[in-house]
């Protein structure tokens, strides 16, 4: 286990509500210096301040992941008021669903801009300063949609599994340069990326129910997010339901994609 020293210097992006508060927080609470960060920057400061009582450093920026401009400032802050970056959580991200070819393709855009390229301007920026240093660890923040793929899920489900692929990627890049890279993949949990996503109504409906009907809490979710990290997990899977799933889509073949679909169906009635 490489555990994650006292006054780790940490980014995390979406920091402003959800799991990405939550996992700041958890950070604070060890000693860590947060940069909080977040598209709307109010919230990101609500966030530092938070981080502070809790007993940690935190600084709130804003940025949209979307910019490489914006991210290198948070990788740049980091550098200049701490020396450095040891901990990045590639959080910050959107819901878009609905069935291929009737999600505009704008949306698809959307998802990508900020699901999969937020997180590889992050690593860009902060990995080579990792490499340097000699140590690091990234938690890059997908999901099981990255490989359940359930129907009426394609840009979340694309975005989500590219970056389970860049997770896999650099876990083989990086093994020897001290640097520990993790691919978080919960379920539903209590958090509030449904409230903003674009999806027909149906799904949206139905995806509400589903996370604020959820057992785990982001904060739960976060400590064991931290826990798989010191431990060098590349896949951390936090929900029983999650492990099910990964397990059966490997045992059951394209035969889990026939069941997914008709579970799909049956629940959103399309």
């Amino acid at each position: 286990m490489k555990k994650l020293p006292h006054g780790a210097r940490t980014i995390v992006t979406g920091a402003g509500s959800g799991f990405g508060r939550a996992i700041a927080l958890e950070l604070a609470s060890r000693g860590a210096r947060v940069v909080a960060s977040d598209i709307d920057l109010a919230t990101a400061e609500e966030t530092a301040a938070k981080a502070r009582a809790a007993g940690g450093q935190a600084d709130a920026l804003r940025a949209d992941v979307r910019s490489a401009e914006d991210v290198k400032r948070l990788v740049d802050h980091a550098h200049d008021r701490w020396g450095g970056v040891d901990v990045l959580v590639n959080n910050a991200g959107v819901a878009v669903v609905g069935a291929v070819g009737e999600v505009p393709l704008e949306d698809w855009r959307f998802a990508i801009d900020v699901n999969l390229l937020g997180v590889i301007h992050g690593c860009h920026f902060a990995v080579p300063s990792m490499k340097k240093a000699g140590r690091g660890w990234i938690l890059n923040v997908a999901s099981a949609a990255g490989f359940v793929t359930a129907p009426y899920m394609g840009p979340y489900n694309v975005t989500k599994a590219g970056v389970i692929a860049l997770s896999e990627t650099l876990r083989t890049e990086l093994e020897e340069d001290g640097i520990t890279v993790s691919a978080l993949c919960p379920t539903f949990f209590r958090t509030n990326i449904h409230k903003a996503q674009r999806s027909p109504e149906k799904l949206r409906a139905a995806s509400a129910k589903l996370v604020e009907n959820a057992n785990w809490t982001a904060e739960g979710v976060a400590r064991v997010a931290l826990r798989g990290l010191e431990g060098g997990s590349l896949y951390i899977i936090p929900q029983r339901d999650g492990r099910a799933i990964y397990h059966a889509k490997r045992a059951l073949g394209s035969t889990f994609y026939a069941l997914s679909g008709k579970v799909a169906r049956r629940s959103t009635g399309l």
